[in-house]
């Protein structure tokens, strides 16, 4: 069987996508690090769109976690391979650079760049040997445009849209292709200590995006249908920065 694995699944966008990939007829795996009450809910919500899910509990910053707890899953379904995989963990440490940790930059990067690096390199050879599999990573709007405070969110994710571009025209001929989807500001526990009402007046369409929306995106990049699309950065933010 196909698997798709989508890393920090368990709320926000991450648990939209896996609600999403479901409803696509993906048995989906669920990463998270610390939060198993809210990644169950996620499974519960796959399970209840007649789904299948199983929850892969790991810091994807650790490369050696990674890589046993994908050993211990691949030992136990020997004919499955992900073919599917949703580079989407990431975490928000901002601070003006002049007042910036070094853990703060290092946890920041380390979770989206090093994440992206230890999963896709671990996922590739079964997609490789397959001839077909989809990379879709969650980067940002701070990206794409870099927004102040946040030159630890903005360098990690503007580096995933280099990695993503790299990657794929190395592995485009053997049909897996990577994209990147960039949100803006989405409806999820990540925004809610910012300033909603003034955000919104910046926004051509006036509202946050909601989760589900970065879902659909994502499922159709994660399609058959979208097998011609590699190499691209979708926004996805309403119109503020294009």
């Amino acid at each position: 069987m196909k698997y798709a694995l989508v890393t920090g699944g368990s709320r926000g966008i991450g648990r939209a996508i896996c609600v999403r990939l479901a409803e696509m007829g993906y048995p989906t795996l669920i990463n998270y690090h610390t939060n198993k009450d809210a990644a169950e809910v996620t499974k519960s919500l796959v399970e209840a769109k007649g789904g299948t899910a199983e929850l892969l509990p790991f810091d994807v910053a650790d490369g050696k976690a990674a890589d046993q707890t994908l050993t211990a899953w691949q030992e136990k379904h020997p004919d499955d391979h992900i073919a599917a995989l949703v580079n989407n963990a990431g975490i928000r440490l901002d601070s003006m650079m002049i007042f910036m940790q070094n853990e703060q930059w290092h946890s920041v990067v380390d979770t989206t760049l090093n994440g992206f690096f230890y999963l896709t390199r671990r996922a590739l050879k079964d997609m490789l040997t397959n001839r077909w599999g989809r990379i879709i990573n969650v980067a940002s709007l701070s990206g794409i445009k870099g927004l102040p405070g946040q030159t630890n969110y903005s360098a990690a994710k503007a580096a995933l849209i280099g990695a993503s571009k790299a990657l794929a025209q190395e592995i485009g001929a053997r049909k897996v292709t990577v994209n990147v989807v960039a949100p803006g500001f989405i409806e999820t526990d990540m925004v809610k200590d910012l300033d909603e009402k003034s955000l919104k007046a910046m926004i051509p369409t006036g509202r946050f995006g909601k989760p589900e929306e970065v879902a659909d995106l994502v499922g159709f990049l994660a399609s058959d249908q979208a097998a011609y699309i590699t190499g691209e950065v979708i926004s996805i933010n309403g119109g503020l920065y294009t």
